[in-house]
C-alpha cells in the first residue's frame, strides 16, 4: 500500500470512526460524512490520474455532486430539527415520535 493510498484509507476511517463513536450532535455527524465523502472524492480523483483513463474521468465530479446533494439535505435536516425540538442533539431526538 502506497502511502498515498493510505492516508486516504485513514482519513475515511477516522471518519467512520468519528460517526460511530462520537453520536452526540447532529452537526458532529454530518461533519464526519463530510470528511468521509471528501476523502473519497480526492481517493478517486487521484485515482483516476493515475490509471489516466478518461472514461472514468467524470466520476469524481459526479461524487462531489451527490456530496454537495447530501451537505444541503442534511443543514436542512438540521435547521428544521433545531427550529422544532431546540437543540441538534442526537439523544433528544425521538424517531418513535411524529
Amino acid at each position: 500500500m502506497t502511502p498515498v493510498h493510505f492516508t486516504f484509507s485513514s482519513a475515511f476511517i477516522l471518519g467512520l470512526m468519528g460517526l460511530a463513536f462520537n453520536r452526540t450532535h447532529l452537526l458532529s455527524a454530518l461533519l464526519c460524512l463530510e470528511g468521509m465523502m471528501l476523502s473519497l472524492f480526492i481517493a478517486m480523483s487521484l485515482w483516476t490520474l493515475q490509471l489516466d483513463a478518461t472514461s472514468f474521468s467524470p466520476s469524481p465530479m459526479l461524487l462531489l455532486a451527490f456530496s454537495a446533494c447530501e451537505a444541503s439535505a442534511g443543514l436542512a435536516l438540521l435547521v428544521a430539527t433545531a427550529r422544532t425540538h431546540g437543540t441538534d442533539r442526537l439523544q433528544s431526538l425521538n424517531l418513535l415520535q411524529c
